[in-house]
């Protein structure tokens, strides 16, 4: 082997390495095929994102600037995903994420189990403080209700009345006791009520984040597929319309070439900033993988639909994207499908989608719809 091929032969993957030699591959030339074979750049770069959500957001939060760190890497150059030293750290990661999450529940459950506990103390050495006295009280009112006031009671109740100072006296001493034990021990619950609060805190912010995509904030294509099954649900009980509008920013590619990932990342985010900020609260908007987006829009009349695609694509074409010292204009391909003339939501998103690729093939910039119109 000459130098230049002994240095690519090391950076192929096992699999790789075995078939250069079962097949005796000794040149650069040679080893074309089979790196040709490999995925392409824009799928790599979906799985390296995919990967990063599974390890992020974290319930905690230590590792988090780690895993930052190694994406950055990542997105620059996507390939290092081969690498099996990057393989073997994502792996670690991985393996971090989850026991560290399991190590702040089990405390954070251990937070919740002590409150419980120390409230059940309190309560308990509120009722076995008062039993006490309350004996003593109950048994002075029997020697009041047994003394015969007729004869000459005088020096019982003298003597009673000694005793119910005395018990007085214990009471309110009892009652001290009690009430500084629940005052000391206020603070304690307090803590622990806030760190029961802040543990709610975080796994609902936990939850929130995880149907969020991390580069654009609209919901990930899981989190899409869970509300499209409830609006799916309301569709066939209220029949409540609506349409799939599938969108595909245009040479994205070109974008990623000429300014880098960096701004590709800058242009996904502001575009989807626009539909976010278009698409009324009862719709949804996700991202559906690498540049496409996908909104499920309700309407009563077709012009209400019209004016929702008329509006996004304005907003798009007429401004510029902007990025450092560059504006960069911006156009995207769509299209949409209604979900009354299909049998079915997968129907009808397979539309959707046929008609997305219409639109591109037609020379792109343009929205093309189930009944001919072109947008």
């Amino acid at each position: 082997m000459n130098k230049e091929f002994e240095e690519i032969f090391s950076k192929l993957t096992i699999t790789e390495k075995n078939v250069v030699r079962d097949n005796n591959i000794a040149t650069p030339i040679a080893l074309l095929p089979l790196l040709l074979n490999r995925v392409s750049t824009e799928n790599v770069e979906e799985l390296a994102s995919l990967l990063k959500q599974s390890v992020l957001p974290s319930i905690c939060s230590e590792i988090d600037d780690e895993i930052e760190e190694l994406f950055e890497k990542i997105d620059k150059n996507a390939n290092l995903l081969f690498e099996k030293e990057i393989q073997e750290k994502i792996q670690e990661f991985i393996e971090k994420r989850f026991e560290r999450d399991k190590q702040v529940v089990i405390q954070r459950t251990s937070d919740i189990s002590k409150f419980v506990t120390l409230m059940g103390e309190f309560l308990n050495d509120a009722i076995t403080s008062n039993g006490f006295s309350s004996k003593n009280v109950l048994d002075i009112k029997e020697k009041i209700q047994s003394i015969d006031l007729s004869k000459d009671g005088i020096k019982e109740l003298s003597i009673l009345q000694t005793e119910l100072i005395d018990a007085a006296a214990l009471i309110e001493v009892e009652m001290n006791t009690v009430t500084n034990k629940l005052q000391s021990g206020k603070t304690k619950v307090q803590e622990l009520e806030e760190k029961v609060s802040t543990l709610e805190n975080e796994l609902t912010k936990s939850k929130n984040e995880s149907r969020k995509d991390h580069l654009t904030g609209l919901l990930t294509r899981r989190a899409y597929n869970d509300e499209i099954k409830k609006i799916e649900s309301s569709y066939k009980r209220h029949n409540t319309q609506y349409a799939v509008v599938f969108f595909d920013l245009d040479y994205f590619k070109k974008v990623n070439d000429t300014y880098g990932h960096e701004c590709g990342d800058v242009v996904l985010s502001t575009f989807a900033k626009i539909l976010e900020k278009n698409t009324r609260d009862h719709d949804i908007v996700g991202r559906y993988g690498g540049e496409e987006f996908v909104a499920i829009v309700h309407y009563n009349l077709n012009r209400e639909l019209l004016q929702y695609l008329k509006r996004i694509k304005t907003i798009v074409t007429t401004n510029k994207f902007l990025y450092k010292e560059h504006a960069i204009g911006v156009t995207f391909s769509a299209g949409v499908a209604t979900r009354a003339d299909h049998k079915s939501y997968d129907s009808t998103i397979q539309k959707a989608d046929m008609l997305l690729y219409e639109a591109k093939e037609n020379g792109r910039n343009q929205i093309k719809l189930e009944d001919g119109k072109i947008i």
